[in-house]
């Protein structure tokens, strides 16, 4: 790899830490709402119900951006043209807008925080996605 190349692979390493970590969080949030559903609307009998439900259900439509941004993610890094730095970076700033919980703010923003402050892996998992974004945030 040449000097030239190093901050490109230094982006898009970074991006795909992140993306990895967000997979992670995403999973735990999907758990943690699927449980809640099934005290509020009773269990989920398949496999195919719950996708349906994630798919088009209200219920967990909060969380459909965040989903959505991971296949972004997963589009720029397999596109034909190759990344750039300022597209890898743009999309690490957007994960940062993203994943800021608030107690008075969005839907996203107020149902990740509850979650956040109800369920302790979600905490550990957001900690660790913050440090990798807050890291890919500082100059190399």
């Amino acid at each position: 790899m040449s000097v030239y190349n190093l901050p490109l692979e230094n982006s898009i390493e970074r991006l795909r830490e992140v993306r990895a970590a967000l997979l992670r969080l995403h999973k735990a949030l999907l758990e943690f709402e699927r449980v809640n559903y099934e005290q509020f609307f009773g269990r989920i009998q398949s496999k195919g119900e719950y996708f349906q439900l994630v798919v088009n259900h209200d219920w967990f439509s909060w969380l459909r951006p965040i989903s959505q941004f991971i296949v972004q993610i997963d589009e720029a890094l397999s596109a034909k043209e190759p990344i750039t730095v300022g597209a890898a970076n743009e999309l690490l700033s957007q994960a940062r807008q993203m994943l800021r919980p608030a107690q008075d703010g969005t839907t996203l923003e107020k149902r990740y925080y509850r979650a956040i402050q109800q369920e302790p892996e979600i905490a550990l998992l957001h900690a660790d996605v913050s440090q990798l974004l807050a890291s890919a945030s500082r100059p190399q």
